[in-house]
């Protein structure tokens, strides 16, 4: 009897006790499941995704993101590569309801045999409620969550839809964050495009992104790879066979090719500003703009390569400064090891800069090595560094005596990659980095695009962005937009003004009387000058008398409406390119003459879409076709004419002049209709070329940073168009050469050359120039055989 009411009692107690763990579990759960998330949200799941840049053509310049993520709906991800993960991840995901209590029991006893945590027991479902909806804290509590939320995912979501989630949201190492930018980012592929091979190779990865990774650790990788082909093969998901030949092929680790590329970072800059000033840091790099630019890349790579191939021929004009700095002996060799590290990885291309170390001399050659390959660089091809001395280490580098410059051993140069011979020696050239800096605007003048931008020699080493950031003196580059003004108070390419000395007279803020006395860059003056003449040759005296006579307020208005913002000096030393600019206004006015006389504002950006694909901002008004709405915007690129199409012409036609018979000569080897002028300031400081040919205007800026001469002879001419040059060159091969458009009211008629009245076309100083309507002259020089300056200059002032 008394052992019946033990066990009842015991009975009873370890009910109660169930009862009391049940009523406490209950209570948890109930407490807990308060203080979870809802689920619900995850059916609008929007996870942070990159910000992509396009070029013109449609070709990805830049990426902007915190997680590189790019979401791929399930049903365009290969069934293969789905398979792989499940195989990997979650055999079962099919056949339970979030939670997996056999997988959790199999990696107990795995994790207890092992002692230690080898195996985890989550399912898919449970590490999307972990990534999306908890934190990573490794502590019970946060696993029961997990467990509640991955269970009642299940049943609000569909399978699908949780793969949808976990394929875009998992971290796969590398930056890479969702499979398609794995994809990207080790393939260089889309997801579409994997083999059975990658596709287990990438599944292995979420165990440990880190471990596995193909590029730290392609053993491991592999090795993680058969062991996800031999779970697809047991899961009856591919063959033996298929497994053996997944396993067999040879696959290679393609670094995604950097967006960024190098030689669009000025511009992708200028848009990565816009975007964060319009639209916000958050949904610059989170938000999965789509960003539509004016660029074209191979203008940009043009203009690149272009001003960098111009600054160190300028550089290299000046003086060598020596080594970039000089290694101890024990310090080589482990210089030597990193960078070949970074070749091993990345071999070395012909035209590839790099830094080699000076190891010897012999009678024609300096010796040297990058990495563990050995290089020569001839003697001939370094001659402009001077007569270069190698000494001892230890021994200081520098200035030698007379031309000489001692190179001690250990030196590290910089050196230019020219040919790799059969041997594997290395064929080099001597470069050093220029001081001397440059920038570069490309613009289409019809729309207003800007189809390249350079800031600088290198974006990074400086991200200051010389071509919209920095004002500089134009100096004569000036000239064509106060002569366009001139034009337009009456003058004429034929009128002849006196290049004469002139002295101008002022009082200085002590009020001290002044002195000014304009000169020409030869130092001379030329006496009688036709206006054409005046600009082809630059000659300052001449346009400081236009300047004085049309006015400088008047001039400095003119300016303005073609598009240089920049304020401007209301003296005539304006008439000299006094105030400063910057090439990206200089672009915008020089791109109203080539559109005959129509002003666009530059511009980056033709369409930005949201990751939804709603259009945010466009030129295009058919992408707004309910109008423009809240939170919307046309990019308005209303043309506005600014003079008339006669003056662009007229100004046009003069600058050619420049080209053909002037200062800006070297640019008749583009080898098609070219319009320009050059700019050079005193002193030599600042180095301008501006020209265009019908489709296309380009302007070149040349100078340091921190102002001072850039040495004898650096003029518009020799120290900037040759920039110009090389950029055109590459940007108009596809365009088709064409001749300035020639309105149908200019009239052209024969003048005599030396005083700019109408002459018999027989004549022999007889030449044919253009004129606006009724502006021609209408009188004949007086004597039509040889014209007497004095006799020509006397009627002129009778005539007024």
């Amino acid at each position: 009897m008394l052992r019946r009411k033990l066990i009842r009692l015991l009975l009873a107690l370890t009910l109660l006790g169930v009862l009391v763990v049940a009523a406490g579990l209950t209570a948890g759960y109930f407490y807990v499941e308060s203080t979870l998330p809802k689920v619900e949200t995850l059916a609008d799941y929007k996870p942070p995704i990159i910000t992509r840049v396009f070029s013109d053509d449609g070709q990805v310049i830049a990426e902007f993101s915190r997680e590189r993520r790019i979401v791929v709906p399930v049903d365009r991800l290969p069934k293969q590569l789905i398979n792989a993960f499940i195989a990997a991840e979650d055999s079962n995901f099919f056949n339970h309801q979030g939670v997996d209590l056999t997988s959790i029991l199999r990696a107990a006893i795995k994790n207890l045999m092992a002692g230690g945590i080898v195996q985890g027991g989550s399912t898919i479902t449970q590490q999307v409620a972990k990534s999306l909806l908890l934190t990573p804290e490794k502590k019970f509590s946060r696993k029961f969550k997990e467990a509640i939320l991955a269970y009642r995912m299940e049943k609000t979501l569909s399978k699908d839809d949780i793969l949808y989630l976990y394929l875009n949201q998992i971290y796969l190492g590398h930056g890479a964050y969702g499979v398609q930018a794995a994809a990207e980012g080790y393939y260089d592929k889309d997801t579409q495009q994997l083999t059975l091979a990658e596709c287990a190779m990438l599944a292995g990865l979420p165990q440990a992104p880190s471990r596995y990774s193909p590029y730290a650790n392609y053993g491991k990788a592999k090795d993680r790879q058969k062991y996800v082909l031999g779970r697809m093969v047991a899961e009856g998901m591919v063959s033996p066979q298929q497994a053996e030949a997944a396993k067999a092929e040879e696959i290679t680790i393609h670094p995604r090719v950097n967006t960024r590329i190098a030689d669009a970072g000025y511009f992708t800059e200028q848009v990565r500003r816009y975007l964060e000033e319009t639209y916000g840091t958050e949904r610059l790099y989170q938000g999965g703009l789509v960003v539509r630019t004016t660029m074209n890349v191979s203008m940009q790579e043009a203009a690149q390569q272009a001003i960098q191939e111009n600054l160190r021929n300028l550089d290299k004009r000046r003086v060598y400064r020596g080594p970039e700095r000089v290694l101890k002996p024990e310090e080589v060799e482990a210089y030597l090891a990193s960078q070949q590290a970074i070749y091993d990885k990345k071999p070395l291309r012909s035209g590839s800069f790099v830094e080699g170390v000076l190891t010897g001399k012999t009678d024609k050659t300096l010796l040297v090595r990058v990495g563990r390959i050995p290089g020569e660089v001839s003697l001939s091809q370094a001659a402009w560094a001077g007569n270069l001395k190698v000494v001892a280490a230890g021994e200081a580098a520098g200035k030698g005596k007379g031309n000489s410059m001692n190179l001690p051993l250990g030196s590290v140069l910089v050196l230019q990659l020219d040919k790799r011979r059969d041997d594997g020696t290395l064929l080099m050239s001597l470069e050093q980095t220029p001081e001397v800096q440059g920038a570069l605007v490309g613009l289409e003048p019809q729309t207003g695009h800007v189809k390249a931008m350079v800031g600088g020699y290198d974006f990074a080493k400086s991200q200051f962005n010389r071509a919209i950031q920095a004002r500089r003196l134009p100096g004569s580059a000036i000239k064509p937009l106060i002569y366009a003004a001139a034009i337009d108070k009456g003058y004429t390419p034929a009128t002849v003004i006196l290049d004469t000395p002139v002295v101008y007279k002022g009082k200085s803020e002590k009020g001290e009387v002044t002195e000014w006395k304009p000169k020409n860059y030869e130092d001379k003056f030329f006496g009688p000058t036709t206006f054409r003449h005046a600009l082809a040759h630059s000659q300052n005296v001449v346009t400081v008398k236009i300047l004085e006579d049309i006015g400088v307020a008047y001039a400095a208005n003119y300016i303005r409406k073609l598009g240089i913002e920049s304020p401007q000096n209301k003296d005539l030393t304006l008439a000299l390119g006094s105030s400063a600019v910057t090439p990206m206004e200089l672009a915008s006015a020089y791109a109203v003459f080539a559109n005959g006389g129509v002003r666009l504002n530059p511009t980056f950006i033709t369409r930005i879409s949201d990751r939804d694909g709603n259009v945010l901002e466009s030129v295009d008004p058919a992408d707004f076709p309910a109008g423009v709405k809240k939170g919307q915007k046309l990019i308005r690129q209303e043309p506005e004419r600014v003079i008339s199409p006669e003056t662009a012409y007229l100004i046009t036609n003069l600058m050619e002049s420049v080209v053909q018979d002037g200062t800006g000569k070297r640019a008749q080897e583009l080898g098609r209709p070219v319009a320009g002028k050059t700019g050079t300031t005193n002193d030599l400081k600042d180095a301008w070329f501006a020209g265009f040919v019908p489709q296309l205007v380009a302007v070149t800026w040349v100078g340091y940073d921190q102002e001072r001469s850039m040495g004898h002879g650096e003029t518009g001419g020799r120290a900037a168009l040759p920039g110009w040059l090389g950029f055109m060159q590459r940007a108009v091969k596809n365009l088709e050469p064409l001749a300035f458009p020639i309105p149908d009211t200019i009239e052209f008629h024969a003048i005599d050359a030396a005083t700019g009245l109408l002459a018999p076309e027989e004549s022999y100083s007889a030449v044919v120039e253009a004129f606006a309507p009724d502006t021609a002259p209408t009188n004949y020089a007086i004597d039509r055989q040889r014209p007497n300056a004095e006799d020509f200059f006397k009627l002129d002032l009778e005539d007024r």
